[in-house]
């Protein structure tokens, strides 16, 4: 699967890149959804990964602002966050999240193996 991973900590996107790179994906990485605008736009991936909290947009925007792009392949999108409030939840599958997961629930080989269940 083609992904695009976007969360401004460092650390943990190139963790979890990594941990979906070891189950066979091909994984690009945003620092911000501004860069994952862009590279949504200029590449073909089939999932987005999202932080929820991230300067200038939050996840949940980020989905909105994809769904809104005329792309010409459909693109899947999950939350990847800490924020596990119900109305955080709700807000997001309102916006088009195919999935949303809590990274403090699960270990990243977890996380990897929720997604592939989730898009398949």
């Amino acid at each position: 699967m083609k992904i695009l991973l976007v969360d401004d900590d460092v650390f943990l996107r190139d963790m979890y890149a990594h941990k979906f790179r070891e189950f066979g994906d091909e994984v690009d990485t945003a620092s911000g959804p501004e860069e994952a605008l862009r590279k949504i736009q200029t590449g073909s991936f089939e999932l987005c990964i999202t932080d929820m909290v991230m300067p200038g947009m939050t996840g949940t925007e980020l989905i909105a602002r994809i769904r809104a792009l005329p792309l010409t392949q459909p693109i899947s999108c999950i939350v990847l966050s800490n924020q596990g409030e119900e109305s955080d939840i709700l807000g997001a599958k309102e916006q088009g999240a195919d999935g949303y997961i809590i990274k403090a629930e699960l270990v990243p080989s977890e996380v990897v193996q929720k997604v592939h269940t989730l898009i398949k």
